[in-house]
């Protein structure tokens, strides 16, 4: 069955930046398959633009690891496999740890209380089908934690590193059964930070990080 790809145009952005968006999204929620070959001219037709954006968006995905370069074959959409998922999401456990212990030292009111309401908003989102969403409100959630370190060194390496996470956290999110325990952990997060106690919050988002390994992998294996 064809995938529905259709580009949203945005005055604000560039068409290489919108057949990006395009193409990203329709990888995360599965209408571009793992191992679909992504054929320049088929899709330049499909989204009604030159093949130059087209070429720009599917390097771009290369880079986040979203697409793979096939010799003699081009460009195909990665499978998700549990090695990508493991040093991926090994790095996210060590640089999210440490971002929480600094956010412990130096959250100050006004962070806590925006990581309250992203906490809340991200609730409200779980009531949505869409996934897409849900992982941006969970992508907030953390960025507020990130910001807080005011270490300007590793919000860069947590901001570059987010795109090859992404793919991950919506294949967990995808597990609905995963969600109230999503939330309590969220909320433990808070509760470690409000209380400074750096120990007790690194241990939850080191477990939070865990729980997203083995849900994912039970989800590959199963496949």
């Amino acid at each position: 069955m064809e995938p529905k790809l259709e580009v949203t145009m945005d005055e604000y952005l560039p068409l290489r930046d919108v057949v990006f968006k395009t193409l990203r999204q329709a990888i995360l929620r599965g209408e571009l398959k793992p191992g679909e070959r992504l054929m320049e001219i088929k899709l330049a037709n499909k989204l009604g633009v030159s093949r130059t954006p087209i070429r720009e968006a599917i390097r771009k995905l290369e880079l986040e690891g979203l697409v793979l370069m096939i010799p003699r074959r081009g460009a195909e959409v990665a499978e998700i496999t549990e090695k990508s998922l493991n040093d991926v999401l090994e790095v996210r456990k060590a640089l999210e740890e440490l971002a929480v212990q600094l956010a412990c030292e130096r959250m100050d009111e006004e962070g806590l209380e925006a990581l309250k309401k992203a906490a809340k908003e991200f609730e409200e989102s779980l009531g949505s089908e869409d996934v897409t969403r849900i992982a941006e409100a969970d992508v907030a959630y953390h960025d507020i934690i990130c910001r807080s370190t005011d270490n300007q060194r590793l919000m860069q390496l947590l901001n570059n590193f987010r795109e090859q996470m992404y793919r991950y956290r919506v294949e967990y999110l995808k597990k609905k059964e995963c969600y109230p325990q999503l939330l309590r952990e969220h909320q433990a997060i808070i509760e470690a930070i409000e209380k400074s106690n750096k120990e007790t919050a690194s241990e939850i988002m080191g477990q939070h990080i865990e729980n997203q390994v083995t849900a994912v992998t039970d989800s590959l294996r199963h496949k």
